[in-house]
């Protein structure tokens, strides 16, 4: 597994440097319920997307997996529209739809041709307060969720060596449950523990309805007031902190399994733009930074030193995401080259942050990063479904939709003593757990349950 970022890319190209974006138009319904409209009329599409406040990092140990296993129960039905119903007219109007769970958010989508809309919002209004959940249905898609669980997480050595070593970085935060659920607590979930899920976190006053392409506001805000209006907020109480103890040394696990390689990751506590102290949120763009020079192509320092340099690495990465709700990691990770260690890997990877500490990052490097930022900023504006997802991303972890503004000029601005400055306040040992794969023998049905995985991707539906 990687590290590449390759969902948080999506937030991390975003839209010119101003301060407020004239094509974005917010709202709120008298129930709580947050609309954000964003115009963009090169093409008469229209996707639209409900993001609720909920996901693993709400969740508690007995009932981790719950946040997923309901967003399978979201296509079972409500009384007006059977299960599979929401699909199959999805799919009759020429659209698109699906879902994902994250930590922080469960988010659900369509694209459509936009005089369509109206489809969209009578279908998600209908199952965001009228969902029906069925014993025998309920039991179908925990099954199904607990072979994904095999199949995505147990059957794949690096997936599980990265759900582990969370486990071992995060001792009390919630940051420390995957979004797939343990799998005992999957096997005890309750259909009373689902209802109760629902009931709370599936509300109008806990979403965020984004809607971006070729539509006029206003249409979109009678719309939503329309099919919307009439649904009734729900009591959702504020969190307890949750907040993770101090560490207090490296922490290390290590997992042996069934695997064709070995592979090292090493993590290091960073904060994020919604948990960095007064006057310190510049931090989480330098981090930002610090991860593109290690990290973002043929010449970034980890390809170009590790594995065509030293030829210590056979592949080198490193990942951060300045957008999540609680204090995160920044990643290294890699696979040693043949005839090399995942000790002497681990040397190297350590080396590399010893070099940020104590050495300031080129000019040249610096350029680099940028403009690969800017780049990247040209191709996210070119879809509109990567447009809506930027500001519901934002939105539900409780960042403002505007700051996706601030992010080029932000990233710009940040210096070469700045990053070194992060990297002397971050990467240090006592903030540091390591996480190792021990390969062991492959049997025939381990290869064959790997090669299932491969195929089956890293993505996720309903």
């Amino acid at each position: 597994m990687k590290m590449k970022r390759l969902f948080a890319v999506v937030l991390l190209s975003v839209g010119a440097a101003q301060a407020s974006d004239p094509t974005v138009h917010p709202y709120q319904l008298d129930n709580g319920l947050k609309l954000i409209v964003k115009e963009d009329h090169r093409a008469p599409v229209v996707v639209s997307q409900v993001w609720y406040k909920v996901g693993s990092s709400y969740e508690h140990e007995g009932i981790t997996g719950i946040s997923h296993v309901l967003e399978h129960m979201m296509f079972k039905g409500t009384k007006k529209h059977g299960p599979g119903e929401f699909s199959r007219i999805i799919a009759e109007n020429g659209g698109q739809e699906n879902a994902f769970t994250s930590r922080d958010y469960t988010a659900y989508f369509q694209r459509l041709e936009q005089s369509r809309l109206p489809v969209s919002f009578e279908l998600e209004a209908d199952r965001m307060r009228n969902l029906l959940l069925q014993e025998d249905e309920f039991v179908k898609e925990v099954q199904v969720v607990m072979e994904e669980r095999r199949l995505r997480t147990e059957d794949k050595p690096e997936s599980l060596l990265f759900e582990r070593f969370n486990a071992v970085a995060f001792i009390n935060s919630p940051s420390r449950i995957p979004p797939i659920g343990w799998m005992t607590d999957l096997e005890s979930l309750r259909l009373d523990d689902l209802a109760q899920w629902y009931a709370t976190w599936y509300a109008p006053n806990n979403a965020t309805l984004v809607v971006a392409g070729d539509v006029d506001p206003d249409e979109v805000l009678k719309l939503a007031k329309r099919f919307f209006g009439p649904l009734k907020p729900s009591e959702i109480r504020p969190e307890k902190p949750r907040r993770e103890v101090p560490q207090r040394g490296t922490r290390r696990g290590m997992l042996r399994a069934p695997a064709e390689v070995a592979y090292v990751l090493l993590g290091y506590k960073a904060p994020v733009l919604l948990t960095a102290g007064e006057g310190e949120d510049w931090e989480p763009y330098a981090l930002e930074v610090l991860a593109g020079v290690l990290d973002g192509g043929d010449s970034a320092r980890l390809t170009r030193e590790l594995v065509r340099g030293q030829q210590i690495a056979a592949s080198a990465g490193a990942g951060y995401d300045l957008y999540d709700r609680r204090e995160t990691l920044l990643l290294f990770d890699g696979v040693p080259a043949k005839g090399h260690t995942v000790a002497e890997l681990e040397v190297a990877l350590r080396e590399q942050v010893r070099r940020l500490r104590e050495e300031p990052v080129s000019a040249a490097e610096l350029e680099r990063v940028k403009a690969q930022v800017i780049a990247s900023q040209v191709f996210e504006q070119d879809s509109v479904f990567y447009q809506a997802m930027q500001i519901g991303q934002l939105e539900s972890i409780g960042l403002d939709w505007s700051l996706k503004d601030a992010y080029l000029k932000r990233i710009q601005a940040i210096s070469s003593e700045q990053v070194q400055a992060v990297a002397r306040k971050y990467l240090f040992e006592d903030a540091l757990t390591v996480g190792i794969l021990e390969p062991l023998p492959m049997d025939a049905a381990a290869t064959a349950a790997m090669r299932r995985a491969e195929a089956l991707g890293g993505g996720h539906g309903h």
